[in-house]
């Protein structure tokens, strides 16, 4: 499990302990980020696609691969860029010994225990009829140690049966969408919410003038996919399409939320996620924690 390190929020002072993410390469080895804990988180004032992300060496294959940067959002409304240890070179295989090479004086020398019992010419190898001819099995590449088996879906939950559900009963974790394009966050979003208890919600076609880009029983959602804080008018003009269809709401923001749409969202019970780029969807106000603490 990926070790967790201590965040200030440069803005309110408030403290997280944030947990980074691990991604599976393609050997199956799990990548973890590595926390630089003498770095100073960077605030996210303007996103850009160049530096959302990192790139990190496998430490199994020593394959280097660029992985979405790390990202804590703060209840502030403060979105932060954590530090990353710097890839270090790939270190390279030492040569064999010299003894190891075929063709060296050490084999060819007569009387060696690699031609001991071994017809002339053989070079130490066993010919057929030998009595320790017998072949040694070969082995055959698998499936790596650490790689894991298809992943199969759990049923989906319910909403109106999310508040029967035991809180120790287990669950998987949610498993998130990378975002690379405005409709990866809206279908990261629409994940999420099935996740929660809400199976029936799907993404909209065509965005429509409401900003209602998610939709299901029970619950609209607004998903903001743009390098700016989602404003105060965002959030008013979702909750005013919850209260006229009767359903909650739920907004989603790539880039954090302005100070004015924090306060109005607090005061109107609309839950905010932030997303990073790996998808993964975190609370920033109490009714965010509300509505994910009403599944377990």
């Amino acid at each position: 499990m990926a070790e967790s390190v201590p965040v200030r929020c440069p803005e309110c002072r408030r403290e997280h302990t944030y947990t980074p993410p691990v991604y599976p390469c393609d050997c199956g080895a799990p990548v973890t980020l590595p926390m630089l804990r003498d770095g100073t988180p960077a605030q996210i004032r303007h996103r850009t696609w160049a530096g959302s992300w990192v790139e990190v060496r496998c430490p199994s294959c020593g394959t280097s691969r660029e992985w979405p940067q790390p990202e804590l959002g703060c209840r502030c409304g403060t979105l932060l860029r954590m530090p990353v240890v710097p890839p270090q070179p790939s270190p390279r295989q030492p040569p064999p010994p010299a003894g190891d090479l075929p063709g060296t004086a050490a084999d060819r020398a007569p009387g060696t225990a690699a031609e001991a019992g071994h017809p002339a010419g053989t070079g130490g190898v066993p010919v057929a009829g030998d009595a320790d001819g017998t072949a040694a099995p070969s082995t055959s590449a698998g499936t790596p140690a650490g790689s894991a088996g298809p992943f199969t879906a759990p049923a989906p939950l319910k909403a109106h049966d999310a508040q029967k559900q035991p809180r120790h009963a287990a669950r998987p974790a949610f498993r998130p969408v990378t975002i690379r394009t405005a409709q990866d966050a809206r279908t990261a979003a629409a994940e999420y919410l099935r996740w929660l208890g809400f199976p029936e919600v799907r993404v909209t076609e065509r965005r429509p003038a409401s900003g209602v880009d998610v939709r299901g029983s029970g619950i609209i959602a607004h998903v903001d996919p743009t390098t700016a804080p989602t404003t105060l008018r965002e959030v008013e003009t979702l909750w005013l399409n919850g209260l006229n269809e009767g359903v909650g709401t739920a907004c989603f923001s790539l880039a954090g939320y302005s100070r004015e749409a924090r306060t109005r969202a607090d005061s109107l019970s609309v839950p905010l996620f932030v997303l990073d780029l790996t998808g993964m969807p975190q609370a920033v106000n109490d009714p965010a924690d509300d509505l994910v603490r009403s599944v377990y």
